[in-house]
C-alpha cells in the first residue's frame, strides 16, 4: 500500500491536533544549535546625537563681544553645521558633519612685552562675501556587548579638519586654529552629553522580550505545533552595517513538532556564554497513522476478497468480510479479519510495525496468528488459512512514506522561511528526514521522524528609545 498526501488518501496519514501523544521532556530531545541574528536599529542613537549636537555655535556673546587670544588679535565667529551623517563599519559608527563658519577679526601692533603700539584695525571679515569656510568634524562610536546584555558605547571626538584657512586683516593673520579650539570645547560638551545618555545601555529587557517569543509555541499548518525549547545563549559576533547593529547570537535548543500545543513556563533569559558551537539543528516530527483510516484503506483492498483453501481432500474457500486494525493489549499492532464463505469466524494477527529504511516503507513483521471459529475442520487447517491471509495482509498494510517525506519536507521548509510572529522570522532548510521509531499506541501508530538541517531565527530591529 502506497502512502499519499493527495486528497483521496489524506485521511490515512495525518497530524491529528487533538490526538493524545507521548509527552517528550526537553531533556530527552536532541540539542540543536541555531543562529539568531538580532538587529538593533541605531537610528535612535543617531537622533539622540542630532539633538545633542548644537546646530549653531558662536563665540561668547556673539556678535557684540570679541574673543581676544593675545595682545594683537581679536575675533568673533559664528559656526553652523550640516545634518549629521552616519556611517557604519565593523564595530564603529561614524557621526560626521560639515561645519560652515564666518569670522570677523581685527589686529593691532604690540611689542614683544605686550605693550600696545597701535589702535585696532578696521574689522575684517572671512567667510562672508567669498562664501563660508568649511571644516569636517564628527564623532566615532565603538560598541561592545557584555554577557549580561549591556551595550557599551565609547564615543570619541575626531579632530576637526579645516578645508580652508581664514586669514584676516592686513597681515593675513590665520585665526583658523583659534576658531577650531573654540569649536572643540563645544563638541566635547556634546560628546559628554551623548556618552552620559547611551554609553551603557541595558538590553536585557529587549532580550527578555525576544527570549519570551522564542519560548512560544507556533502552529505549523498541516503539521502540528512547533516549539524551540531554548536552553542557552552564546555570543557569536557583533558588527554594524548601515544604520543597524547586528548581534549574532547562538542558541542551544531542543526543538520539537508535536500534536498537542504546549505552554512553556516563563523563564529569565540566561546570560551569554562565549562557547563556540557549530551550527545545525535537529527536530523531532511526530506523525499519527490513525487506525480507523488504516482500516478503511486495508478494507478497500481486502473486503470481499475470496481465498481458496484447497489441498488434497480439503477444498473450501473463505471471503473476507471486514478488516479492523487496532492496538493489542500487549502494545503490538492488531489486525482483526472477519470472514464468511465455507466457514464463518474471525482471525487475529498481531505484529510489529517496523520502518524499512531501504524502501522507505513501514512493514508489519513478526506476525502471530490466532483463529476463532466453531468449525473443527478449519481449525485443523489453521496453518493453511494463515499462510493464505498473512501474505496478503503484509502486502496491503505496507505503508510507503516517500510522499510523506516529500510533503513534510516541503511544508517544514515553507514554515522555516517565514515570519512566525511579528518580529520573529525563520531562515533555514531541512536537509534530511529519517524515521527514528514506529510505536503502536492505543489511539494510533506514532511515527517519530528526525529532521536535520540549518536554521537561523532573526529577531528584527529592536528599537532603542530615549527620553527627549
Amino acid at each position: 500500500m502506497k502512502f499519499f498526501f493527495a486528497p483521496t488518501f489524506c485521511f490515512l496519514f495525518t497530524i491529528s491536533l487533538s490526538a493524545q501523544t507521548i509527552t517528550n521532556t526537553t531533556d530527552t530531545l536532541p540539542e540543536s544549535n541555531i543562529d539568531i541574528p538580532i538587529q538593533i536599529n541605531l537610528k535612535p542613537i543617531f537622533a539622540m546625537a542630532e539633538r545633542n549636537v548644537d546646530t549653531v555655535f558662536t563665540s561668547p556673546r556673539y556678535p557684540d563681544d570679541w574673543v581676544q587670544s593675545d595682545c594683537g588679535t581679536r575675533y568673533k565667529y559664528r559656526f553652523r553645521r550640516s545634518l549629521l551623517r552616519m556611517t557604519m563599519k565593523g564595530l564603529l559608527m561614524n557621526l560626521g558633519f560639515t561645519g560652515y563658519y564666518q569670522i570677523v577679526g581685527s589686529t593691532r601692533l604690540c611689542s614683544s612685552g605686550g605693550t600696545v603700539l597701535s589702535p585696532w584695525s578696521p574689522a575684517c571679515k572671512c567667510g562672508f562675501d567669498e562664501g563660508e569656510r568649511r571644516v569636517d568634524v564628527g564623532f566615532i562610536s565603538s560598541f561592545a556587548l557584555t554577557p549580561d546584555y549591556f551595550l557599551q558605547t565609547r564615543i570619541t571626538r575626531t579632530e576637526p579638519v579645516a578645508k580652508g584657512k581664514c586669514e584676516v586683516c592686513f597681515w593675513g593673520q590665520d585665526v583658523t586654529k583659534q576658531v577650531l579650539d573654540g569649536l572643540k570645547t563645544e563638541l566635547d560638551a556634546s560628546r559628554k552629553a551623548m556618552q552620559d545618555s547611551f554609553g551603557n545601555m541595558a538590553l536585557r529587557p529587549y532580550m527578555q522580550q525576544a527570549w519570551n517569543m522564542l519560548n512560544e509555541t507556533y502552529t505549523v499548518p498541516g503539521i502540528g505545533y512547533f516549539s524551540l525549547h531554548p536552553k542557552a545563549l552564546r555570543m557569536n559576533s557583533i558588527n554594524a552595517q548601515n544604520d543597524l547593529l547586528n548581534i549574532n547570537i547562538g542558541i542551544t535548543a531542543s526543538p520539537a513538532i508535536t500534536f498537542a500545543k504546549t505552554v512553556e513556563p516563563t523563564s529569565l533569559v540566561p546570560n551569554l556564554s562565549t562557547v563556540s558551537t557549530p551550527g545545525g539543528f535537529s527536530v523531532y516530527l511526530d506523525a499519527a497513522l490513525q487506525y480507523d483510516s488504516l482500516s478503511r484503506v486495508v478494507n478497500g483492498y481486502m473486503a470481499g476478497k475470496r481465498f481458496d483453501l484447497s489441498e488434497g481432500m480439503f477444498a473450501k474457500h473463505i471471503v473476507v468480510k471486514e478488516v479492523t486494525v487496532a492496538a493489542s493489549p500487549e502494545g503490538r499492532m492488531l489486525i482483526k479479519v472477519d470472514f464468511t464463505g465455507s466457514f464463518n469466524g474471525t482471525a487475529f494477527f498481531t505484529g510489529n510495525p517496523v520502518y524499512n529504511a531501504a524502501t522507505k516503507t513501514i512493514e508489519v513483521q513478526d506476525l502471530d496468528y490466532d483463529l476463532q471459529t466453531k468449525n473443527l475442520l478449519l481449525k485443523t487447517a489453521k496453518w493453511l488459512f494463515s499462510g493464505k491471509i498473512e501474505s496478503e495482509l503484509k502486502k496491503n498494510t505496507k505503508i510507503d512514506l516517500t510522499s510523506y517525506f516529500e510533503t513534510a519536507k516541503a511544508s517544514l521548509n515553507t514554515y522555516l522561511n517565514k515570519e512566525w510572529t511579528k518580529g520573529i522570522k525563520g531562515i533555514g532548510n531541512v536537509n534530511e528526514l529519517k524515521v527514528v521509531s514506529v510505536q503502536p499506541l492505543p489511539q494510533h501508530i506514532l511515527i517519530k521522524t528526525a529532521c536535520s538541517g540549518k536554521l537561523s531565527v532573526q529577531v528584527s530591529e529592536i528599537d532603542l528609545s530615549f527620553k527627549h
